[in-house]
């Protein structure tokens, strides 16, 4: 059975109060949330964001990935051609979570089986620590040519089950 007659109904009461159509393309907040796929973290609530403030990038574990650092940079692009050269081009929160299915990855035997049935390497994405997780992304980014260092970056970890943040790394310019 489908959901799509639900969630057409939902976007029916949205659209039905909507008044945002004049949002700017850039968020209001000049920021970008990496968070995981996962349904449980959704930054819109944990953060209390409102549509528009931030751009949300999500995969599986809230992990900086090529296809991420790709996408930061075309977006750091963007805005350096649309809003000028600042000191601070915008702010990038890497945004993992407890219980993280990502955490199943650093199993060498999930691995393996997830390599032979479908051909994909995720061990990039494993997380066997999440504060040295953020901090392993964090660096990515900072050692990846194409994005810019003036880019201010932090890292935070969500906990599922008490819906507490607790901040890893403290917003830093990445240069």
């Amino acid at each position: 059975m489908s959901n799509l007659s639900t969630l057409l109904e939902r976007n029916q009461a949205f659209a039905a109060d909507f008044s945002s159509a004049d949002l700017p393309i850039l968020p209001k907040m000049r920021t970008i949330i990496l968070t995981c796929v996962d349904s449980r973290v959704d930054p819109a609530h944990v953060l209390g964001l409102e549509l528009g403030d931030a751009v949300v990038i999500r995969n599986n574990g809230g992990r900086v990935t090529n296809a991420v650092i790709e996408e930061v940079a075309t977006l750091a692009f963007m805005v350096s051609m649309m809003g000028g050269e600042k000191p601070i081009l915008f702010e990038l929160v890497i945004l993992q979570h407890t219980q993280c299915g990502a955490e199943r990855f650093a199993d060498p035997d999930f691995q393996s089986a997830i390599q032979t049935k479908l051909g994909f390497d995720v061990s990039t994405s494993a997380i066997h620590n999440h504060e040295q997780s953020v901090k392993t992304d964090i660096e990515s980014l900072r050692n990846a040519s194409e994005i810019p260092g003036n880019i201010l970056v932090s890292g935070l970890i969500y906990d599922v089950k008490t819906g507490k943040i607790q901040e890893v790394v403290a917003p830093k310019q990445l240069a």
